[in-house]
């Protein structure tokens, strides 16, 4: 069976967000982990 991809993908201001919520020490284990699962579907940066 072939493996479905994900077509979803998070936008580059919702990524910013997300990168300055992991970035915060104060942030809630919460919110580290939902910014963490939205940078998961943001597309690998090409080098």
């Amino acid at each position: 069976m072939p493996k479905r991809r994900n077509s979803e993908v998070t936008s580059k201001r919702a990524a910013s967000a997300a990168s300055k919520v992991l970035r915060n020490p104060s942030s809630s284990k919460v919110a580290k982990t939902v910014a963490a699962s939205a940078l998961t579907q943001r597309p690998n940066r090409k080098k």
